[in-house]
């Protein structure tokens, strides 16, 4: 399978009045043709950072220390902003999470979504226009033709977000990123939002990362996961792996604290503490002080990553030869229990 995408070894700091905050840490992974990669965490654990490093978009105050992003064996990091322009929007594309901030509200959508078109290509405005046309009508915009002539505010919060779509469409972008795209989206809404991204990418056999903090988004749309927590990929593999065989205690806790659909009623499972203050990393695992399980060896020293199976991996000293065997909390696995094919019913990997 093609590899578009590979980040490798990344590592971004911000510079703040408080010091240097270590954002990114030694970030790596890769993407394949036509398939989706999740990556999912708590608020602060790095997941936008990522994805804005590939796009070119990140903060003034931003500083790549190390490492590479490799689109089709070029290396993005080395670009210029000229360069960069002329793959944002053509090549990699990116949904933002509130369509109304993504908008220009003194434009039309019809030149909105032919915009992008008109500056990366050399098509006339008329051919402009009907390509926007075509795919206001592929994300599902109802009385499309009359609607090339309305404005953002006359538009729902769901159909906003299918415009921004499909201005990310509209050059048929290889790489497709979603930054959590359906949290400011009700259930219903949501629900429709993730089967039109389903139905979009089997027609365009486009990549996609998706950026969430829902895991019940991740089992409908990916086909891998990684979980980052504190900067860093503490886990990655398949959904069915990451869904019913997790081994990172993280992993386990984000699991636990799920809803599940069908069950007795019971109080959600919590992650005690707070993530760490990334102005001054913790010296060993990231995550040892809101492990139930940590060993002593978490404190002084960060875990390798253990190869679970070719596909599958965690950074965790649980996995080591000589670690006790530790079994997850028993309302943890009540709740994977609970993961059949009707509450999340994982994509599948490719």
């Amino acid at each position: 399978m093609k590899k578009v995408l590979e980040v490798k070894d990344l590592e971004i700091s911000f510079s703040t009045f408080a010091g240097k905050v270590q954002a990114i840490r030694d970030v790596s992974f890769d993407l394949y043709e036509g398939e989706t990669l999740a990556i999912v965490g708590e608020s602060g654990s790095g997941k936008s950072v990522t994805t804005r490093s590939i796009m070119g978009l990140l903060a003034n105050n931003a500083n790549v220390e190390n490492g590479q992003i490799l689109f089709n064996g070029s290396d993005i990091l080395q670009k210029s902003e000229k360069e960069m322009q002329k793959i944002r929007g053509k090549e990699i594309a990116m949904i933002f999470q509130d369509p109304m901030t993504s908008l220009d509200p003194t434009m039309t959508i019809g030149k909105q979504v032919a915009e992008s078109l008109l500056n990366h290509t050399k098509v006339s405005k008329k051919d402009a226009q009907a390509k926007a046309l075509e795919l206001l009508k592929l994300v599902g915009i109802p009385n499309a033709e009359k609607r090339l002539k309305n404005y953002p505010h006359q538009f729902s919060g769901g159909q906003r977000q299918r415009i921004v779509i499909a201005i990310a469409l509209i050059c048929y972008p290889e790489v497709l990123i979603a930054d959590e795209p359906t949290t400011a989206l009700d259930v219903t809404i949501q629900a429709q939002i993730l089967e039109l991204f389903k139905d979009i990418q089997t027609k365009m056999n486009s990549s996609m990362i998706f950026i969430t903090h829902d895991l019940g988004v991740v089992a409908h749309v990916a086909d891998r996961v990684a979980v980052m927590y504190a900067g860093k990929i503490v886990e990655i593999g398949t959904a069915e792996e990451i869904f019913y065989n997790p081994q990172h205690p993280y992993t386990w806790g984000l699991l636990g604290s799920m809803p599940t659909l069908e069950g007795e009623r019971e109080r959600l499972y919590a992650i005690p503490g707070t993530p760490p203050d990334l102005l001054e990393p913790p010296k060993g695992d990231a995550f040892y002080p809101r492990n139930a399980f940590a060993l002593k060896i978490d404190t002084e020293r960060q875990p390798p990553y253990f190869d679970i199976s070719s596909t599958h991996k965690a950074a965790t000293w649980l996995l080591a030869p000589q670690a006790p065997k530790i079994t997850p909390p028993e309302e943890i696995q009540k709740r994977w229990e609970q993961f059949d094919q009707k509450n999340y019913p994982a994509k599948g990997g490719k």
